[in-house]
This record gives structure tokens, C-alpha cells and sequence, in this order.
């Protein structure tokens, strides 16, 4: 089965598609982590793309395209796989159908997580980690027991993503609406888009994503 993630930054995506990961044996692409890993290993694509990056460049559609088309023949694929945070315009999810065909591949869903974005801001701007363990914590939906102590392995010193703040969130969220929310219409079109609620709880989500994955 392949299936996209769709939905705005801190939606959810990445914990949702680890579950998936865990469930149904399907594989997370991140294109972002695939590019970095293909960069890191000196692959002629990631090679492509760093000079390109480097020189300030967009990584074009049809390198990106042909990473995920890399990655998806392998074996760990088999039981299908999860686009999270690709595709983000209509040209890439037009050139990702085209691939696919020719793949005699097919997505079999497009989930869209629906979030309230003023809250979605709130819960994004909160979240801390912890340093050692990696633990998750949020100031006001999940602090930590005893202040400033983690309760998975009691260390005490904790980070912050850069770009976990309302201020960024908001330029993220204009991003979103103007690059990705125009593929929701196209993929509406063709029978895929499913739309859930992203801001029930994690248990909740899981349980919207799967009924609509057991009746596919």
C-alpha cells in the first residue's frame, strides 16, 4: 500500500507514519532525510544535488522524483511506503503519478491531516526534548513531573528546535498555503484525498488513518 501524508508542518505526519512503520512494515520516505543520506554517501545524485545546493539552486523535481523512484525498488519497500513532506506542488505530484505508472505502481491514498492552525502554533511553539534520551515534552499539554527533570532518565538538560517558535510556524503555515494546499484539490479530483481530523489525539489519528487503509 502507498499512501501520501499530507497536512501542514507539525501536523503530525512523522509520528503517525512511525506507527504505520511499526504496523504495516511500510517504509517513511523523507525526501529530505533520503537527499542527505544520498549526499552523505557520495551517491552521483546526492553529488548532483550538493552542487546545486551549493550553489544556492533548487534540487529540481525530476532529481528528487528519481531518488524516490531509487528508493522505492528496494526490497524494504515491498509492503509499500509513505511520502511525508513530497509532494508539495502539483508539477511534483503530476511527475510522482507519471513515475509510478511507468513503475505499474499507484498511490492508493492521499490522508490529509486538518488541523486548527492557532492551535497547531501553540502546540508546535511549546515542544522541548530532551538531550541525552530524546524524550518529548511540551510546556503546557506534556511537561515533565518535576520540573526540569526528564522522567524517562531523570537528566536535566533539554533543547528546543530553532524553528519550534510562533513566529516561524506562521511563515511555515503561509508556505503551506501557497506550495502545497493547491494539491489538495487535484488529488481530491482523482478519488484519493481522505480528510481526518489532526488535532484528535495520537490514538484517535491512528485509529482514523487505519479505518481508512482497512477499507482500501
Amino acid at each position: 500500500m502507498n499512501i501520501i501524508l499530507l497536512g501542514p508542518p507539525g501536523a503530525g505526519k512523522g509520528t503517525q507514519a512511525r506507527f504505520l512503520e511499526e504496523k504495516r512494515g511500510m517504509i517513511q520516505l523523507s525526501t529530505g532525510d533520503m537527499l542527505r543520506a544520498a549526499i552523505k554517501r557520495g551517491e552521483p545524485l546526492g553529488l548532483e544535488a550538493k552542487k546545486l545546493m551549493d550553489a544556492g539552486t533548487l534540487v529540481p523535481d525530476s532529481l528528487m522524483i528519481q531518488m524516490i523512484e531509487n528508493r522505492i525498488a528496494q526490497p524494504d519497500c515491498g509492503k509499500g511506503f509513505i511520502l511525508d513532506g513530497f509532494p508539495r506542488t502539483v508539477p511534483q505530484a503530476e511527475a510522482l503519478d507519471k513515475m509510478l505508472a511507468a513503475k505499474n505502481k499507484r498511490l492508493d491514498a492521499v490522508i490529509e491531516l486538518e488541523v486548527d492552525e492557532a492551535a497547531l502554533i501553540e502546540r508546535v511553539s511549546g515542544r522541548y526534548t530532551c538531550a541525552k534520551c530524546g524524550a518529548g515534552y511540551h510546556d503546557k499539554f506534556k511537561p515533565t513531573k518535576v520540573p526540569g527533570v526528564c522522567d524517562a532518565c531523570g537528566n536535566k538538560e533539554f533543547t528546543r528546535r530553532p524553528d519550534d517558535n510562533a513566529e516561524t510556524m506562521k511563515t511555515r503555515l503561509k508556505a503551506f498555503h501557497e506550495q502545497t494546499a493547491p494539491i489538495i484539490p487535484y488529488y481530491q479530483q482523482k478519488g484519493l484525498l481522505h480528510a481526518i481530523d489532526g488535532m484528535a489525539d495520537m490514538d484517535q489519528v491512528q485509529a482514523s488513518i487505519e479505518a481508512i487503509l482497512n477499507k482500501i
